[in-house]
């Protein structure tokens, strides 16, 4: 496709004007070259810090190569769309251990469908004009394929690699979801932000499990999101403590983060709690059969986990939420649905439970990591979340 620089530039107003009106808040290019990123990432995967997500050991050569995973692909969209719900009510489930805590971005409709739909519908809107000047060869990806997501948002400057990993951006924080076009137009690319971490390192100190090993590393094997989502077996013993009421995700790192102060809120309702996600008690979680789990999250990432491994995240949850002795029946009436995996850690709960029998939820006491994250709630994150 022979075009002009002037028609590229007018094809990638178009399309950044489109994602605008898609609902989308930014939309940002860069090229298809992954050295440097790829490096980092194998060596990452060969130290086994993917833990048990051994997808991420496959396709390599497409990781490395885009135009291999689409041919002709010369460019790659980065489309950033905020998730964070008004009111986001962070402080209710770290004050009180009885309730459940879910991780902001599943609280709702699950993104995947949706976004792909958007970019989808962003390049149909773009896509009479684009025809007008040659034939448009494009590829949507929404975690999906072996794509080094955060290494072409960085290269687009949508914002730089946190220490936890995620891409920050300056004036929007962190609570965004990232999709990505592959694309066959040359067009115009744009530079990379400078990082702004600087010296702080709130998000590696208030980790609850230590997970962030390093600069711009995680080891999943110990971050809450692994451990209650993609982890199929077991939960180490000697992390179940430190999981708190976290029964799916965690959003700890990006609640620590000085840069979510400028995060801003989504003006979707999709990402709206449902079934009072935000502010639900473990015990009534508890309650639902498999029949409710698979009925109540329709629709819904958490669905995907599966009612065993929702079971097992909750057994531990409940174990650590000081509810005292009378909750033992309801963990016992579980037992006869639950795997021989999922009774272990009911088991644990349990004795956990009869170590500390007491309950006393006029004097909760919270952890000094627990206590700093509330105050980092009250103090800088925007007033509407």
């Amino acid at each position: 496709m022979d075009l002009s620089q002037q028609h590229l530039i007018e094809i990638k107003k178009e399309l950044q004007s489109c994602a605008l009106k898609c609902g989308f808040q930014d939309l940002r290019i860069s090229d298809i070259q992954t050295k440097g990123y790829f490096e980092r990432f194998t060596q990452w995967v060969k130290e086994g810090k993917h833990g048990n997500m051994s997808f991420l050991e496959r396709n390599q050569n497409l990781r490395q190569f885009p135009n291999e995973l689409h041919p002709d692909t010369c460019r790659i969209l980065t489309v950033r769309l905020n998730y964070l719900p008004p009111n986001a009510k962070f402080n209710t489930p770290l004050s009180d251990p009885a309730k459940a805590n879910v991780s902001r971005y599943a609280l709702g409709k699950d993104y995947h469908k949706l976004f792909r739909k958007r970019l989808n519908h962003l390049i149909s809107c773009a896509q009479e004009k684009i025809n007008n000047l040659g034939t448009l060869k494009f590829r949507v990806f929404v975690d999906s394929a072996p794509v080094l997501e955060t290494a072409f948002a960085e290269k687009s400057g949508v914002g730089w690699k946190g220490k936890h990993t995620l891409i920050i951006n300056e004036n929007a924080g962190s609570w965004f979801f990232l999709g990505e076009i592959f694309i066959n137009l040359p067009l115009p690319i744009d530079a990379p932000v400078e990082a702004k971490c600087g010296n702080c390192n709130a998000c590696i100190s208030l980790c609850p499990t230590d997970a962030i090993i390093e600069d711009k590393q995680v080891d999943a094997r110990k971050c809450i999101s692994y451990l209650t989502i993609e982890n199929k077996g077991e939960i180490p013993v000697e992390l179940r403590d430190k999981i708190g009421n976290r029964i799916y995700g965690c959003d700890d790192c990006q609640l620590a983060c000085p840069w979510n102060r400028f995060s801003q809120v989504s003006q979707s309702n999709d990402f709206l709690p449902k079934h009072r996600l935000d502010n639900i008690d473990l015990i009534e979680l508890w309650s639902w059969n498999e029949q409710e789990f698979l009925k109540n999250f329709e629709g819904s990432p958490i669905r995907r986990i599966g009612f065993q491994s929702w079971l097992r995240n909750l057994a531990v949850a409940i174990g650590n939420s000081n509810l005292g002795i009378s909750v033992i029946e309801h963990l016992e009436q579980k037992k006869t649905l639950a795997n021989s995996l999922v009774n272990e850690h009911i088991d644990w709960a349990i004795n956990k439970i009869q170590k500390n029998p007491k309950s006393d939820r006029s004097d909760l006491k919270l952890n000094s990591k627990t206590k700093k994250l509330i105050n980092c709630v009250e103090t800088m994150l925007p007033r509407d979340a």
